[in-house]
């Protein structure tokens, strides 16, 4: 895992855990109104579990994935990467949806490379 700024893993940090906020109101949301829940559910995990990973990782809290939850978390997390990248892609320059997509991002990337260090057999 790359030395990572302090500055940058409590933005990475901070970001993982308003992505989750945000998966758990869609979720919430989704739910009430009868649709299928499914995709938010299965990124909801992953995040969580990218969140708990960052912070194992950087603070040395102890997580409870096995090594098949975080390899599915990763791969969730890769393919949640470019959609992300698209918004990004299509929001204006110095907004602030453009900042926090780039801490999203960023974020997500080390979650998913925190992820593959952590596995046994990366």
């Amino acid at each position: 895992m790359e030395n990572v700024s302090n500055a940058d893993q409590l933005e990475s940090i901070t970001s993982m855990q308003s992505t989750v906020k945000k998966l758990e109101s869609a979720l919430s949301q989704m739910t009430q109104s009868g649709a299928n829940t499914t995709l938010v559910t299965k990124r909801l995990h992953a995040v969580s579990i990218g969140l708990a990973v960052l912070e194992n990782v950087w603070n040395q809290k102890p997580h409870p994935y096995t090594p098949e939850d975080l390899a599915e978390a990763g791969k969730v997390l890769t393919g949640l990467t470019p959609s992300v990248e698209n918004s990004y892609a299509k929001s204006k320059a110095g907004s602030p949806q453009r900042t926090l997509l780039e801490r999203r991002i960023k974020a997500l990337r080390l979650a998913v490379q925190a992820i593959h260090s952590t596995l046994p057999y990366n």
